[in-house]
């Protein structure tokens, strides 16, 4: 399978610059896949699993938030929060999933309360289903 040069670059510095053979994210409109030779584009990135296949072994992490660029052959991820599977936290995920679930489930929660609530819950088992996938 032919590869192609990926970066994977979040506010907190470069994360992967290397050879990949595939990489999978979601975007806001539905998941992208990308092999050696894509057309060119930029897609807004949503909340998902990403996975990239490097060296033969798939990799995945939690993927939120940010942007996928495709320019001549180059892929550039530049998601917002980008976290190996090997290194998530399931423990800090859970307890954040857990917050979340009181909130929404509290009738004197305000809108605001209600849509933080919403994202965090959501964030925390984007989390939780990419460290399942070691």
């Amino acid at each position: 399978m032919n590869s192609f040069p990926l970066k994977i670059v979040t506010p907190d510095g470069l994360l992967f610059d290397g050879a990949a053979q595939e990489l999978i994210v979601r975007t806001t409109s539905g998941d992208l896949g990308i092999l050696a030779g894509h057309i060119n584009c930029v897609a807004p990135l949503g909340m998902g699993q990403a996975m990239v296949l490097t060296d033969g072994k798939r990799r995945y992490a939690a993927c939120i938030g940010g942007m996928v660029s495709v320019v001549n052959g180059q892929v550039t991820l530049v998601p917002t929060t980008f976290e190996w599977a090997d290194q998530i936290d399931v423990s800090r995920a859970e307890a954040s999933k857990r917050r979340a679930e009181q909130i929404l489930q509290d009738r004197s929660a305000t809108d605001t309360q209600i849509r933080l609530a919403e994202a965090r819950l959501k964030r925390a088992l984007v989390r939780k289903g990419a460290a399942q996938r070691k």
